[in-house]
């Protein structure tokens, strides 16, 4: 399996966790559900009790008037409204009136209690809360009625409970990338360092050879050749030493670092490729580089262009700026990235090559936006047409 079909299965698994979480949640609130409609069938059921009894209260006066009193008095926790058939409270129960009762006469309503009874009359009229109580022909009375605070907690907790239970998700989710990102960028920096410790050894034995082929009288040509060859495995061995700790960078003019960068690989792409560098008329721009790491990013841009265009094409590279930023543009005519694929073309593992690990660009990205606090994108791209990636650096001012 490779690193892409690893990156995948993981995504995958990091869905099917958040899609059970969710399923989880639905069930939840389903079953919350049922025990909020209970109880307000209980509650429902309980005021057409005290409706009757309110009933029985005005109109049988054989009836058990301290049984009916009792079953009236019994609720201390629904607020409840009765009324006539012309608005007027006939009496409350359970409200928190915004002033005090006068014990001496209870029924009594001051001014700010009527008008908040008023007001919850008014929303009450609009619910389903209500019973009508037939006391005779000419007669009916009104009994409106809230929920109780149980059932309005109730009501609320499963969706207290939901908002919780995401931000848990949520927290377990970013943990857990968190971790797997830290563990991966020991696996890269581990590996980088290693690299560069195995490259060591190889390359100072390559030093000594040419200093000794040249003494044996070898060709200065090819004595240069493979000088070159060597200096480049030293830079590669440093640009891998550098992976993982914050290298340390130096104001340079991004018109010379852009040239510097390409450089190496002007003499080494195919001759059907046409590279092309356009860089600012002023050497002006200043920005804080570390130019071995820099010139990776501008290689691996340029190495990519070249396999998408099957070695055939051009490349154009475009530097501008403005007072915050340095923009350098590769523009490639190769086979172009699918529009949903312009974020993923920088994570591990993707890649649309059949040979390589897709490595580059995620260390590309890397290089830029956590070394040198820039961004770099996939600006356009059209399939059969080609691709522009962009580098933005901020500039260095009062160089």
């Amino acid at each position: 399996m490779n690193i892409r079909n690893i990156y995948d299965s993981r995504r995958i698994w990091k869905f099917a966790l958040v899609g059970i979480s969710l399923m989880l949640v639905a069930v939840f609130l389903y079953i919350s559900n049922i025990f909020v409609k209970d109880l307000a069938r209980q509650e429902r059921e309980r005021m057409e009790i005290w409706a009757d009894a309110t009933r029985e209260l005005t109109t049988n006066e054989e009836g058990d008037i301290d049984f009916l009193m009792r079953i009236i008095e019994a609720n201390h926790n629904i607020p409840v409204l009765l009324v006539d058939d012309e608005g007027n409270i006939l009496s409350h129960r359970n409200f928190r009136l915004p002033e005090p009762i006068d014990t001496l006469n209870p029924m009594a309503l001051t001014p700010a209690n009527e008008a908040y009874l008023q007001e919850k009359l008014s929303s009450l009229r609009h619910s389903s809360n209500n019973i009508e109580i037939k006391i005779d022909d000419e007669t009916t009375q009104h009994l409106y009625y809230e929920d109780s605070t149980v059932l309005r907690r109730l009501a609320y907790y499963p969706y207290i409970q939901l908002a919780v239970l995401l931000i848990f998700i949520a927290i377990a989710y970013f943990t857990l990338t968190t971790v797997k990102k830290a563990e991966q960028n020991k696996v890269w920096v581990g590996l980088s360092k290693e690299t560069a410790h195995q490259l060591g050894t190889p390359i100072s034995s390559l030093m000594a050879w040419t200093q000794l082929l040249e003494g044996m009288g070898v060709g200065r040509d090819v004595v240069n050749d493979m000088d070159k060859d060597v200096k480049r495995l030293s830079v590669i061995a440093d640009r891998f030493s550098k992976i993982g700790s914050m290298p340390d960078k130096e104001l340079t003019f991004i018109n010379e670092a852009v040239h510097q960068s390409l450089t190496y690989m002007s003499t080494r792409i195919p001759k059907r490729v046409r590279l092309t560098i356009h860089t600012l008329d002023e050497e002006n721009c200043g920005v804080m580089l570390c130019q071995s790491l820099f010139e990776w990013v501008m290689e691996n841009l340029t190495k990519n262009a070249v396999d998408a265009m099957d070695g055939e094409g051009a490349i154009d590279v475009v530097v501008t700026s403005d007072e915050q930023r340095a923009l350098i543009t590769v523009r490639d005519t190769g086979k172009g990235i699918a529009r949903k694929n312009f974020k993923n073309v920088f994570n591990p593992g993707f890649t649309t090559k059949k040979r390589g690990w897709g490595l580059g660009l995620t260390l590309v990205k890397r290089i830029i936006e956590e070394y040198h606090a820039g961004r770099i994108y996939v600006k356009e791209s059209e399939l059969g047409k080609g691709t522009t990636f962009a580098i933005e650096l901020p500039v260095a001012h009062g160089n």
